[in-house]
């Protein structure tokens, strides 16, 4: 029996009824792996820059964000699956959730929110929903009301962009609460995106994710936690006999209370991380031999198990053997292996991140001038469907807008190509 509502299938702008026997989360699933929103994240940082010295020397082995974003996808699928949610909706939600992130990642997810600011700030989460729902070219509503011939973007099912909204509320909510370096807290919704948010959580709980959404999210956070630390143990930024060290530990712990987990004390997340060292499944080195190619990829497999199934017995436990879909439960994730989680994304933050600060502000410079600079050539400087958003809008805050849409769209690659051509420094 179907869990899922005729509702969840419907599309913000209705379509004909196709020929091919595919479900409608079969076509957002293949609406968003055929997109070119998608192509672009394999030119968008994840651990090194794609183009770096350290990419470069391990171009066979090092992640982007699209090969992160097919791996978050492959846990997602699996883990949503054990519950009775749509495996092709859950992926899709995957596939989708870094769609939107602009070059640099996280690093460039800051300078836009600073170069935005004047038009609502910047967010990966809801650039992702914008790009799906008005930014990828592939669906346009018809001439008559309410949505006038705009744009749909890829005109997705409710389900799908629900699921893709892991913070269902925008920046002005009273639950943007827990502040990050350079700006807010996260949100999902640009207040030029309120109408689609709206439609596609139309009966939903307030501020409450579905959950095939907390599924994505965990899913995000397992791939994004291993798979991350993987990268920089190929890329020499970590060396396992530095975590061997209390004094080290100590300062990621640090780290991880820092950016995050605030809500965990030094001590507890300490010891947290010394019992997880210490299982057998952890090698003592890599030294980029096949052995220990090896032994880090089962370090891999087996923390993605360890954290999958905690959050599949938990949840269990609470609902039973029952479908877990939409609004039905609420995925339940042990504080043990969230802060395990946390943990490892807090080696990768600080042997990474912090230790590659100077090349970072570096980033967020050139994204500031790259803005300057196409605000200035402006219309001129846009590609030509940012050019006619630029044009047509009412307002400076909205011509904003179109700049940094601009902008979000680019590879690492390409803004650092743009930049050199508008600066005059080819």
């Amino acid at each position: 029996m179907t869990t899922y509502a005729d509702r969840d299938r419907e599309r913000w702008a209705p379509e004909a009824p196709k020929r091919r026997d595919r479900t409608a989360f079969e076509r957002d699933r293949a609406r968003v792996l055929h997109s070119a929103a998608l192509r672009r994240l394999a030119a968008k940082t994840q651990v090194a820059s794609p183009g770096s010295q350290s990419a470069a020397d391990n171009v066979q082995s090092l992640r982007t964000r699209l090969t992160h974003s097919l791996e978050c996808a492959q846990v997602g699928r699996e883990l949503g699956k054990s519950f009775g949610c749509d495996p092709d909706l859950v992926e899709t939600a995957c596939l989708s959730h870094d769609i939107g992130h602009p070059p640099f990642g996280h690093n460039g997810e800051t300078a836009l929110d600073g170069i935005a600011r004047d038009c609502g700030g910047f967010e990966g989460n809801a650039q992702s929903l914008r790009v799906l729902t008005r930014l990828e070219p592939k669906s346009f509503a018809p001439d008559g009301p309410p949505l006038y011939g705009r744009s749909v973007g890829l005109n997705l099912t409710r389900a799908a962009l629900d699921a893709v909204m892991k913070y269902p509320w925008s920046k002005d909510s009273s639950r943007v609460r827990a502040p990050r370096a350079g700006g807010g807290g996260p949100f999902g919704v640009y207040e030029d995106d309120a109408d689609v948010a709206a439609w596609a959580r139309e009966a939903a709980p307030e501020g409450r994710p579905c959950f095939e959404a907390q599924v994505m999210d965990w899913s995000d956070d397992v791939a994004y936690s291993v798979h991350d630390l993987e990268d920089a143990l190929v890329a020499g930024h970590i060396d396992f006999a530095l975590l061997a060290d209390p004094a080290e530990r100590r300062l990621v712990a640090q780290t991880t209370i820092k950016l995050y987990c605030d809500d965990a004390d030094l001590a507890e997340l300490e010891e947290r991380f010394t019992e997880l060292l210490a299982a057998p499944y952890w090698p003592s080195r890599y030294d980029g031999t096949q052995r220990s190619l090896a032994a880090l990829k089962n370090l891999t497999s087996t923390l993605i198990g360890r954290f999958c199934l905690a959050a599949e017995d938990a949840t269990r436990a609470r609902y039973g053997d029952r479908p877990l879909t939409r609004y039905a439960a609420d995925l339940i994730v042990p504080r043990d292996q969230r802060l395990e989680c946390a943990l490892l994304k807090g080696v990768t933050a600080h042997h990474v991140w912090i230790s590659h600060e100077q090349r970072r502000a570096r980033q967020r410079e050139l994204l500031t001038e790259l803005a300057e600079l196409m605000q200035a050539g402006a219309p001129g400087t846009l590609d030509p469907a940012f050019r006619a958003a630029y044009l047509d809008a009412p307002d400076d805050a909205a011509r904003l807008r179109a700049v940094v849409d601009q902008i979000a769209s680019l590879t690492d690659v390409s803004a650092i190509s743009r930049w050199r051509r508008l600066s005059g420094r080819d």
